[in-house]
């Protein structure tokens, strides 16, 4: 992948897994039916549309709730 680079993402979302994850989610809303947040991009995949969304700083992670227990936690 050469565009948007690991460098960049990473100044954007703070972990790797993270970015992953955002990334997927929004690949498999945008294969959906999702309207695009960008007016172009430079990736025909709907994986490195989203990572040109995070690099724009159009898209971006969600804040926890520190007093919500998730599923998981449980």
């Amino acid at each position: 992948m050469i565009y948007p680079s690991v460098d960049v993402l990473k100044t954007k979302i703070d972990s790797k897994y993270s970015l992953v994850s955002l990334a997927a989610k929004r690949a498999r809303t945008m294969q959906e039916g999702s309207a695009e947040l960008l007016s172009n991009y430079k990736s025909v995949k709907n994986v490195g549309k989203a990572l040109e969304e995070v690099a724009a700083g159009v898209l971006t992670k969600e804040k926890q709730d520190e007093s919500k227990v998730y599923e998981d936690e449980v």
